[in-house]
C-alpha cells in the first residue's frame, strides 16, 4: 500500500495498529539487492528502455532504473540475484556491462550542497520581493509613524532571513578569519553585517533611511553567483572513487573443501580465485590452471585480446573472455594495479586543484583594499565630523558600493552562458574551471581506441569468400563470444548470410571455435592455431578440412570528425599528439592516415600520466581525450580533459568536459568558445574595476547613502550578466 492510499489517522484501533503492522512485515521481509552495473555504451532512450525492459524479465527483479548521464543502471532485486546473474541479460540485450559496488557510489549520489543553496536562494528571493514592496511605500513618501511601522516589518522580514540565507559567506570568511586570511567572503559579510546594523540603528532613532532592502538584495544576488557557480561543478564527483567503485566487490576462492564466495576485501596474498567467463580479476596474480583470453582494453587501451595461460601474470580490472581460470592472488585491496592508478588519479587530481581561477586571484588584491578604504572612510568622517552616526552610514556604503557582487558573478555567469552555448554543440562542462584551462591550451594529446576510432572492428572483406566459407564461418563465429567473433556474426547477418548446419560445436579457450561440417573439421580462430599465415591487419583465420587457411581481416574504423577535428586543430596551431596502449603497427597506421606527427604505441597508463606531467613541467598547456580507465590518470593529470559519452565512467568523471554526441567535430569550437569566455570574464572584470574606481570615490565622498550604493551594486551585477549573455550570440568565427 503506498502512502498516497493509506487512510487517515483515526481512533479506529486497527487503523492505529496498521502502521506498527506494517514496519514489522517489512523487517520480516529478507533484505533487498540493491545492485549497480556500468553501461557505458548507452546513449539514447531507446538504450535506456531496451536495458529496463530486459532487467525486469528476469525473475526476482523488482525494479530497474537507467541513469543516463551516468551511464548506469541501478537494480533492486530478491537477495538471490547477483551482478554476474545480469551482466550476461544486458549484454544479450546488445549493451556492455560492469559491476559496480553501490556502497562505493552511494557516498556521492546526493548534491546536499547544490539543494542547499538553492533553498537559500529561494528563501533570500521571497524576502527580497516582499521588502521591496515595503521601500517602495516608504520611497513614495510615508512618514513618521508608518514609516517606521514599514521599517520594523522589513526588520522582522529580513533578519531572520539574513540569519538563514547569508550562512554560507558567514562560515566560510569566519573560517578564514580564523585561519588568519581574508577572502571573498568576509567583506560580503561585513556589508551585509554593516547594512542590517546601521539600518537597525536607523530604525531605532525614528531615521529616515533604512537599508534592509539593501542587504537582502545584495544577498539574493550573491547567492544567485554562488548557486550559478555550483551548478557548473555539481556533475563532476571524484574519478578516484569511481574507480574503486569497479573493484570486484566478490570473488569465489578455492580451499580444501571447495569453492566458497567471499568478499574481495577478505582475499590474501596466496589465495587460489577462480575467475570464470565474463568475470573481472578481483586481485593482481598469476594463472595457475585454465586457457583463456584476456580483455586488457579497460587497463591498456589494446584493442584485441591476449591469450591467457598458466604462468601469466593477470591484473586486477581485466576481463576473462572465453574460459575459466585459476589465479593465484599476488597483490590484493590497496595494492592492486586497479587501486594504485585510482591512487594516481587522486594525485594528479589534487595536482589540477593548485590552479588559480581568475576570479580567486582578484580576490587575494581585492579584498584588503575594500577593508582599508572602508576603515579610512570610516576614521576620517569621524575625526572630522565627529559624528559616530554618519561615519558609519558612509562606512557601510564604501563596503556595499565595493562588496565584490559583480565580482562573485563574473566567472559564474559566463560560464553558465558559455556552457549553455557548449551543450548545444554536443559538449558538456563539468568544471567551473575548465573554460579557463582549455583557453590556455597549445597541445592536444588524444587516445586511439575508442576516442579516434569507435572501438569496435570492422569486417573488410566479406566479399572475398565464397559463400559456403561465410555460411561456415557465421555458424562457428555465433559460437564464441569473442570480440571478432562478434563483429563477424554481425557483419555476415547484415549480408543475408545464414549459418551452415555444424555438428560438434566447440570453442577452445584462448584458440577459436571447431565443429565438424560434411564429415569435415571447421575451425575459426588463431592463425596458429587454424594453420594460418601472417597478416598486418587484424585477422581471424578459417579452415575447411585440408583447404588452406583463410583471413577474415578487420579495422577500427574512425570515429565521426576525427580527421575534421584534428585538421582544424593543426589550423588553429595547436600540436597534436596520439598516445594508445595498441601496437605499433596499428597506432602507426592510423597516425599516418590522420598526419599525426607526434605517437607513441603501447604505452601503459602510468607511462601515459607521466608524458602528460613531462610536457605540462616543459610549460605545454595540455588537452587530453580519452576515454578508457587506461586513460583517467592522464585526464585527471592534463590541463584540462575530454572523454565521449561513451567512455567508463571512472575516464568520464575524471575529465572536465563530456562529448554528448559520437562526433569529434566540435572539439576545435570548444577552443574557439573558451577563448572567447575568458575574454568576457576579464571583461566583467574590467568592468568591476572601472564600477569601483568610479563609484567608490563617491561614496568616500558621503555622496552615496546606503541605499544608492546597493542600487549602484546592482547596475554593476546586471551590467556583468548582460556581458555574459553576448556568449549566446554567434562567435565572430561563425559570422564568417
Amino acid at each position: 500500500m503506498t502512502a498516497a492510499l493509506r487512510p487517515p489517522a483515526s481512533a479506529c484501533p486497527a487503523c492505529v495498529a496498521a502502521p506498527a503492522a506494517e514496519a514489522l512485515a517489512e523487517r520480516a521481509r529478507p533484505q533487498e539487492a540493491r545492485l549497480a552495473l556500468s553501461l557505458p555504451t548507452i546513449h539514447c532512450a531507446a538504450c535506456m528502455t531496451a536495458v529496463e525492459t530486459a532487467l525486469e524479465k528476469v525473475p526476482g527483479v523488482r525494479s530497474a532504473r537507467v541513469n543516463l548521464s551516468q551511464k548506469r543502471v541501478r537494480v533492486e532485486a530478491a537477495p538471490e540475484i547477483t551482478a554476474e546473474a545480469l551482466i550476461p541479460v544486458v549484454e544479450a540485450a546488445g549493451f556492455e556491462a560492469h559491476e559496480l559496488d553501490a556502497g562505493t557510489l552511494a557516498a556521492t549520489a546526493t548534491d546536499k550542497a547544490g539543494r542547499d543553496l538553492l533553498m537559500r536562494l529561494a528563501v533570500a528571493g521571497f524576502a527580497a520581493m516582499n521588502v521591496m514592496l515595503l521601500s517602495v511605500a516608504v520611497w513614495s513618501g510615508a512618514e513618521g509613524p508608518t514609516r517606521d511601522l514599514f521599517h520594523w516589518i522589513s526588520a522582522a522580514i529580513v533578519l531572520p532571513t539574513i540569519a538563514f540565507s547569508a550562512q554560507p559567506f558567514f562560515r566560510n570568511a569566519w573560517t578564514a578569519l580564523r585561519a588568519g586570511r581574508l577572502n571573498m567572503d568576509v567583506p560580503i559579510s561585513l556589508a551585509i553585517l554593516l547594512a542590517i546594523v546601521t539600518s537597525l540603528w536607523e530604525t531605532m532613532l525614528s531615521g529616515e533611511h533604512a537599508y534592509f532592502d539593501a542587504a537582502i538584495a545584495l544577498t539574493f544576488f550573491l547567492l544567485t553567483g554562488r548557486y550559478l557557480d555550483h551548478r557548473t561543478r555539481a556533475i563532476a564527483r571524484s574519478a578516484a572513487e569511481e574507480l574503486s567503485a569497479l573493484e570486484v566487490p566478490r570473488a569465489w576462492r578455492l580451499t580444501e573443501s571447495g569453492e566458497e564466495q567471499v568478499p574481495a576485501a577478505e582475499l590474501r596474498v596466496g589465495d587460489l580465485i577462480r575467475v570464470r567467463p565474463g568475470g573481472r580479476m578481483p586481485v593482481d596474480g598469476n594463472i595457475t590452471e585454465g586457457h583463456s583470453e584476456l580483455d586488457r582494453a579497460l587497463l591498456t587501451g589494446e584493442t584485441l585480446p591476449v591469450y591467457a595461460a598458466p604462468g601469466q601474470t593477470v591484473s586486477a580490472g581485466e576481463v576473462n573472455l572465453t574460459g575459466p581460470l585459476v589465479i593465484r592472488a599476488s597483490a590484493v585491496g590497496r595494492d592492486t594495479s586497479l587501486h594504485r592508478m585510482a591512487d594516481l588519479v587522486a594525485v594528479a587530481e589534487s595536482g589540477r586543484e593548485n590552479y588559480t581561477p581568475l576570479a580567486d586571484k582578484a580576490a587575494k588584491l581585492y579584498a584588503p583594499g575594500v577593508h582599508i578604504l572602508a576603515a579610512l572612510a570610516f576614521l576620517g568622517w569621524l575625526l572630522w565630523s565627529g559624528d559616530l552616526r554618519v561615519a558609519l552610514n558612509i562606512a557601510a556604503a564604501v563596503l556595499i558600493i565595493t562588496c565584490p557582487c559583480a565580482l562573485g558573478l563574473a566567472v559564474p555567469a559566463v560560464t553558465t552562458a558559455a556552457s549553455g552555448k557548449l551543450f548545444k554543440q554536443g559538449l558538456l562542462i563539468k568544471d567551473g574551471t575548465a573554460l579557463e584551462r582549455l583557453a590556455d591550451v597549445d597541445t592536444v594529446v588524444f587516445d586511439k581506441t575508442g576516442t579516434l576510432t569507435a572501438g569496435t572492428p570492422v569486417l573488410t572483406n566479406a566479399g572475398g569468400f565464397p559463400r559456403r566459407d561465410l555460411e561456415i564461418a557465421l555458424a562457428l563465429a555465433e559460437g564464441s563470444a569473442h570480440p571478432l567473433s562478434i563483429s563477424l556474426t554481425a557483419a555476415l547477418r547484415r549480408e543475408g548470410v545464414a549459418p551452415a548446419k555444424l555438428s560438434a560445436i566447440t570453442e577452445v579457450p584462448g584458440h577459436g571455435t571447431q565443429a565438424h561440417w560434411n564429415g569435415q573439421p571447421v575451425r575459426l580462430g588463431r592463425a596458429a592455431w587454424v594453420g594460418g599465415g601472417q597478416s598486418a591487419a587484424t585477422s581471424a583465420w578459417l579452415r575447411v578440412g585440408a583447404e588452406p587457411a583463410r583471413a577474415f581481416t578487420f579495422e577500427d574504423s574512425l570515429r565521426d570528425g576525427a580527421e575534421t577535428a584534428i585538421a582544424a586543430l593543426r589550423d588553429m596551431g595547436k600540436q597534436v599528439m596520439l598516445l594508445s596502449g595498441d601496437g605499433t603497427a596499428a597506432v602507426g597506421a592510423l597516425a599516418g592516415r590522420l598526419r599525426i606527427p607526434h605517437w607513441a604505441a603501447e604505452v601503459l597508463p602510468q607511462d601515459k600520466a607521466a608524458r602528460i606531467k613531462a610536457l605540462s613541467d616543459a610549460g605545454r598547456r595540455v588537452l587530453m581525450v580519452g576515454d578508457g580507465l587506461n586513460d583517467t590518470a592522464a585526464l585527471a593529470g592534463a590541463h584540462v580533459s575530454i572523454s565521449p559519452a561513451s567512455a567508463l565512467d571512472a575516464a568520464r568523471t575524471a575529465s572536465d568536459i563530456v562529448l554528448l554526441g559520437s562526433s569529434l567535430a566540435p572539439i576545435p569550437g570548444a577552443l574557439a568558445v573558451a577563448s572567447t569566455a575568458t575574454r568576457r570574464i576579464r571583461q566583467n572584470f574590467a568592468i568591476a574595476t572601472w564600477y569601483n574606481v568610479i563609484a567608490v570615490p563617491l561614496a568616500i565622498a558621503g555622496l552615496c547613502s546606503p541605499l544608492i550604493a546597493a542600487l549602484a551594486m546592482s547596475a554593476s551585477s546586471i551590467t556583468v550578466s548582460l556581458n555574459a549573455l553576448r556568449l549566446k550570440g554567434p562567435l565572430p568565427e561563425e559570422r564568417k
